[in-house]
């Protein structure tokens, strides 16, 4: 008798973290129904059909109020992501740094680094030669994602 209360109750605590802990069809779920249905047998089997019939109805009613009150939509919403980004990131269709634009560099550009455009950082790079950090450069381009410098 202690077993099948066991299985029983083990079988409904599985059901109701897959439910309301960890949505979805998981193995937790899984096992926690198959214990159900193990309990159920055994209920069958080792106390009589009445027991047996007593067992199935009352895990079937736990297992439904369980997973009604778990899938109702307010609790829902407390483990759903209802909040929306409203982020922007820099499209390079619309660059902020404009050809022409003169700008210092804060690292070596070998060919690639970092420059300066008034209180902007951006990622910078040559056509191949080699500037110190610190010197004056002047924007030629946009090309492919990446801004295009020379030395003035």
């Amino acid at each position: 008798m202690l077993t099948i209360a066991l299985l029983l109750l083990f079988g409904l605590l599985f059901v109701a973290v897959e439910v309301v802990f960890i949505p979805g069809t998981t193995v937790v779920g899984v096992v926690g129904f198959a214990l159900l249905v193990v309990g159920v047998w055994l209920g069958y089997r080792d106390l009589g059909t009445p027991l047996g019939h007593y067992a199935l109805v009352g895990v079937t009613l736990l297992a439904g109020l369980i997973v009604y009150v778990g899938l109702r939509p307010k609790n829902l919403a407390r483990v759903a992501l209802t909040t929306t980004n409203d982020a922007s990131v820099q499209d390079v269709r619309r660059p902020d740094v404009v050809p022409g634009t003169v700008g210092q560099t804060l690292s070596a550009l070998r060919p690639a680094g970092t420059a300066l455009f008034g209180t902007e950082r951006r990622e910078v790079v040559t056509r191949g030669e080699f500037v110190p950090a610190g010197s004056a450069v002047r924007v030629l381009g946009i090309e492919h994602n990446r801004i295009l410098v020379a030395v003035v």
